[in-house]
């Protein structure tokens, strides 16, 4: 096996140094972008939280409240003044306020705090109650919280299935009864001391005065170790039936528009079952849904970092969450903006437009349709086509060819790639050729004819029969169990990740686990018919079909509840023995007021050609990750539904737009932008799509075992089918329903493949390969070839100095013309220009 020349090496090295530079042009003399600007003149001072305008009420000597001060100026901006004020108490001695806000109590009585700046003076009623007579401790309200906050009921703690050194906690605290009896009860109470709370194991243990394997999490002088120790002297009290409990939480402010590299103090109020309110904010968990935009301490403090766009803080306390969204505008000058083709266009822009972020300008044909061949076929243009379309002067002739590409069966055979995979249809043995074939084919039949979505999905959930009849009925071969059947059908139709509310109630939604076994009832009449004769080992052999015995319903594991069918967040179904109940399930899904059907969908497609979700990940929709930009997530999904949930019909609304062809070169401003859709974000090619792509530049091809010859990798039914390259570059094997399974990382394996592996090399000197037909080829003049080689591989011209570099590499091997093009094509498909679309 030849080794291309050095020369050509070096090519390959200076070409991609040049892209680098060509990647960030006049980066260096931009000008600094302005942010928020200048503010203007300080003309006032807010002080919060005034719960329900009557103030604040400090409820005990474990009542505190963290404050927070705005200071607002002349142009309507709004910043964060809480750690640049005093802060006085008239009279003094009921409450005291420390530097950074934080309040707690000295006395009960009625007070005004008054904060103090630049001049300006905002006040704020105080009354604490509850300090003469000791309120007694609420276990769930207010104990529980402590495990989870210092993380000893996580999952890598006390609070996994085991436990930890034979100490139990519930996950996250979501079953405090639970909890109470392993601290009070179990072993005799040993970790407890009543007599002397200090020298509780409770206590002893995360202060260091014991050997703690979790090491110390709490100090003796703190207020979690305070509080602690009067539950304990209080005797271990739970908690009254009566008592109120928290139904919700809420963040002051839920919203604010922040500089980079700028602060603001949130306050979390944990709203009770009788309407009373809490400060919780120092007891809450946080977690910021971009940790490069911004981060969140143990206090609350948000601090945003370089970056610009929207990110969100997720606040969690007792099982619920709330969030605080922070916009953070670059604030550069936008001389120039897209045209508004629909409204995605007016979506984006209008964000755009808050941000500060100028956007790269659309880009050219040739990389115009590259990109959008890739995205909608999987495949490379033709050199005739590209030819054609560049010297096409008809104004619509990208709206034309995105028609094109719709209509051609290449399309069916990428998108029947994409859902094969995620609906796990794979096969296992030789006897499961025929159902994995068939399902294949009915997705493959589905998108070409444009099935309406809803009703794809339909059809798969209400499959019956044989999978001989019913094609997609193969899905509940892999698909079998009723947890894998809620969790596949949330996480792929609905864009919810469940899996947590199985055994726990879901850490970041609001999902319990009667949701979770509301969901599983669908499923639950069900059953299995093997054939006469059948062989019960042949999962293609048994027929799947409803059994009408007994009421559609689940139980829940750990109360033993049986639940009806329920949608998550809607009313149950009663279901008369004759319905099969997953055609409820569908019909549920399928209603335009659904939250989650149409929006999972859009969002899915709209990751699939701009590489990240307006909801990122694109299966992980929830309260706590929202959508980068909510207006264009709306009106995607609204859009969807009004035609009838045609797939078709959003694919050419996203690829006709100008936010779909914007450069993937960045500006002055948005090289950084990542989550705005300000210029289109280059992606590696996948590992089906790259194969294809390099057969077609070397014009070969590859065999597959069983397939007809000219059989593309897109188009294979069975992942395990394709050869070691595919699962080299990142090929899923549908183990799961997770498009997370594609790997698109770089890796050392894969860039030695490319450079040196045998099966790259000899295809690329095959005898009937582009390359030799080149040096075969004594008629066509070189600089025509070189040209022609480009538009196959990177659907444009070659510039002058890519022409002069290549023909003086022809001139140097004229001896031996085939293996200088061999070095030639070599190196254009170890360029980053081909292995991207961009």
């Amino acid at each position: 096996m030849r080794m291309p020349s050095t020369v050509c090496c070096r090519w390959l090295a200076g070409s991609l140094a040049l892209c680098a530079l060509l990647l960030a042009p006049g980066l260096s003399n931009a000008a600094p972008p302005k942010g928020l600007g200048d503010p203007g003149q300080l003309i006032k001072l807010q002080l919060e939280p005034n719960v329900d305008s009557k103030g604040i009420l400090l409820r005990g000597r474990d009542g505190r409240q963290q404050l927070i001060t705005t200071g607002i100026y002349s142009s309507g901006q709004m910043r964060d003044y809480t750690r640049k004020v005093d802060y006085k108490i008239e009279p003094e001695g009921i409450v005291q306020v420390d530097s950074v806000g934080h309040m707690t109590p000295l006395k009960d009585g009625k007070a005004i705090v008054k904060a103090i700046g630049s001049g300006l003076t905002a006040e704020l009623a105080v009354e604490v109650t509850g300090l003469a007579n000791d309120i007694p401790v609420n276990f769930p309200n207010q104990i529980t919280p402590i495990f989870t906050k210092l993380n000893c009921n996580s999952g890598g703690c006390h609070g996994k299935a085991s436990g930890q050194n034979g100490f139990k906690l519930s996950l996250l605290g979501f079953y405090p009864e639970d909890d109470h009896e392993f601290l009070v009860k179990e072993g005799r109470g040993r970790r407890i001391f009543p007599s002397s709370p200090g020298q509780s194991l409770l206590l002893t243990k995360p202060v260091g005065k014991s050997p703690h394997g979790g090491g110390k999490r709490m100090e003796v002088d703190g207020y979690e170790y305070r509080l602690i120790s009067r539950w304990i002297e209080q005797g271990m009290p739970y908690g009254n039936p009566t008592d109120p409990f928290v139904v919700g939480i809420k963040c002051i402010p839920e919203s604010r528009v922040m500089d980079r590299s700028s602060e603001q103090q949130i306050t979390v109020m944990a709203v009770y079952s009788d309407g009373s309110t809490e400060d919780v904010t120092r007891m809450a968990l946080y977690e910021p849904n971009d940790p490069e935009m911004a981060e969140v301490n143990v206090t609350g403090l948000v601090k945003t970092l370089d970056l610009a766009g929207e990110v969100a803080i997720m606040a969690r306390y007792q099982g619920q969450v709330a969030v605080f969204r922070s916009t953070i505008p670059l604030g550069a000058e936008i001389a120039e903006k897209p045209p508004v083709k629909n409204f995605i266009d007016a979506a984006v822009v209008a964000k755009l437009d808050v941000l500060g972020i100028p956007a790269s300008p659309v880009s050219d044909d040739g990389t115009f349709l590259r990109r959008v061949y890739i995205d909608i076929t999987g495949t490379l243009p033709t050199e005739s086509e590209v030819s054609a379309f560049l010297a096409s002067t008809d104004l619509d002739k990208r709206a034309n060819i995105i028609d094109q590409l719709l209509d051609s069966p290449a399309y069916a055979d990428y998108f029947t790639n994409k859902w094969n995979l995620v609906l796990r249809n794979k096969r296992r043995a030789n006897d499961d050729l025929a159902p994995t074939y068939g399902f294949h084919k009915w997705i493959w039949s589905s998108l070409y004819e444009n099935k309406p979505y809803d009703q794809f999905v339909r059809e798969i959930l209400t499959a019956s029969g044989s999978a001989d009849d019913s094609p997609p009925v193969a899905w509940y071969r892999e698909v079998d169990q009723p947890n894998e059947q809620v969790e596949d059908v949330s996480q792929l139709f609905l864009g919810l990740r469940i899996q947590c509310a199985r055994c726990h109630h879901h850490p970041f939604e609001k999902w319990s686990q009667d949701d979770y076994y509301g969901m599983a009832a669908f499923f639950s009449r069900i059953g299995r018919k093997n054939i006469i004769g059948g062989n019960n080992t042949l999962r293609d052999k048994r027929i799947f079909t409803i059994d009408n015995q007994g009421p559609a319903q689940a139980r829940n594991e750990r109360t033993g509840k049986m639940l009806p069918p329920t949608g998550l967040g809607s009313k149950p179904y009663n279901v008369s023995p004759e319905d099969d109940p997953r055609a409820l399930l569908a019909d549920w899904m399928a209603d335009p007021q659904n939250p989650f059907f149409a929006k999972s969908l859009v969002n899915r497609y709209w990751k699939h050609f701009f590489s990240r979700g307006i909801v990122e990940p694109e299966d992980d929709m929830r309260e706590t990750n929202p959508p980068a930009n909510p207006e264009l997530l709306n009106n995607l999904a609204q859009s969807f539904i009004a035609s009838k949930f045609d797939i078709k019909q959003l694919v050419r609304t996203i690829c006709n737009s100008s936010t779909y062809q914007l450069s993937s070169l960045p500006n002055e401003y948005n090289l950084k932008d990542k989550q705005n859709f300000s210029r289109y974000y280059p992606k590696r090619l996948t590992a089906e799509v790259l194969y294809d792509a390099f057969h077609q530049v070397t014009s070969t091809n590859q065999a597959y075992n069983g397939l007809p010859s000219g059989t593309r990798a897109i188009q294979l039914p069975d992942a395990s089918i394709g050869p070691y390259f595919l699962k080299v570059f990142g090929q899923p094997q549908a183990d799961t329903a997770c498009e997370c399974e594609r790997s698109q990382e770089a890796n050392l394996a894969q860039s030695l493949h490319l450079l040196n592996s045998s099966e790259v090399q000899n295809k690329i000197a095959d005898g009937n390969g582009r390359a030799s037909k080149f040096a075969n080829d004594k008629d066509l003049p070189a600089e025509a070839k070189i040209k022609e080689l480009y538009r196959w591989v990177y659907s444009r011209e070659p510039d002058q100095e890519e022409m002069q570099i290549a023909l003086a590499h022809l001139e140097k091997h004229k001896e031996n013309p085939k293996v200088a093009f061999e070095d030639i094509v070599w190196a254009l498909i170890n360029s980053k220009e081909f292995l991207f679309n961009h």
